[in-house]
């Protein structure tokens, strides 16, 4: 199976299926969900420096690209500026990534939340932090160690903010996005200004594959439900970044690509909307 591609802003192709791998702490765990990922046909994977497995996705790649005949190259690699490392410590933070992922480039650096770990939400350095952070993955993106940069879980106050002041617009904005949080305003804004919008927690930590509308639509279409979400997100352009432990789980969630959903299929689950987060955390709160 070949995974369709979208082009960013700065020319490089993502993939719009990408295995996310939070969670996935324990080596031959995450070496068993990288290897059936690159067996269905996935070449995209995301971490971060807080899910404390840059490292193990770096060596389970080194291991395991050889044996499906790829090379470094072939894949599409995205992490992610910690909190704790906003501001003054985004170079070190940055350098770290790298290191730990053992590579030359990252594919996609991502600042991972708009506010300082351990500062007050309504404190008003998170801006100034912000700044220096962006300030720094511009740098990186310049020296060509990271391919393309971006953010998640920005607000659009936070996107205007960083329009206003970058020298490098991001290229992806990835945040939570499902049938109960569509967020309409966000992906509007992605569109005017050419930024990727790419989703999170599509299956709604597994709420959603309970969710009756769903059901009713697998039904009528003989496909899973987590299917049923994932196409209603990359049939409308936005990326996925499914996660699973579950070997036949991840090959599953890989058959999004051979079937369509019908205008009134997409209407019916954009009528979920409700503004239901599934990940609680809520970056409207920081300044």
């Amino acid at each position: 199976m070949i995974v369709p591609s979208v082009t960013l802003m700065s020319g490089v192709q993502m993939p719009l299926l990408g295995l996310g791998t939070y969670k996935l702490q324990e080596h031959e765990q995450l070496k068993q969900s990288v290897s059936s990922a690159l067996e269905a046909g996935y070449r995209a994977f995301d971490t971060g420096a807080v899910y404390g497995n840059e490292a193990h996705l770096g060596q389970v790649l080194k291991e395991l690209l050889p044996k499906y005949g790829l090379n470094r190259e072939d894949v599409f690699i995205i992490s992610k500026l910690a909190p704790l490392d906003h501001g003054p410590r985004a170079k070190e933070g940055c350098r770290r990534s790298l290191e730990q992922l053992d590579c030359e480039y990252i594919d996609l650096y991502l600042v991972h939340w708009p506010g300082v770990e351990g500062l007050d939400p309504g404190d008003s350095c998170h801006s100034e932090y912000r700044a220096q952070s962006w300030a720094t993955l511009e740098d990186f993106y310049a020296s060509g160690r990271f391919r393309a940069i971006g953010v998640s879980n920005y607000t659009v106050k936070h996107i205007r903010e960083l329009l206003m002041s970058c020298r490098v617009p991001p290229a992806v904005l990835q945040i939570e996005c499902q049938p109960k949080l569509i967020q309409r305003e966000l992906r509007d804004l992605c569109t005017e200004a050419g930024i990727h919008f790419q989703a999170y927690s599509s299956l709604g930590k597994g709420a959603l594959l309970r969710e009756p509308e769903v059901m009713d639509i697998v039904r009528s279409c003989g496909r899973t439900p987590a299917q049923v979400l994932l196409r209603w997100a990359v049939q409308q352009g936005i990326s996925v970044l499914p996660r699973s432990s579950q070997p036949c789980r991840v090959q599953e969630n890989a058959q999004v690509f051979d079937f369509q959903l019908s205008e009134m299929d997409i209407m019916r689950l954009d009528a979920l909307n409700c503004g239901t987060r599934f990940c609680k955390r809520d970056s409207s709160k920081i300044a």
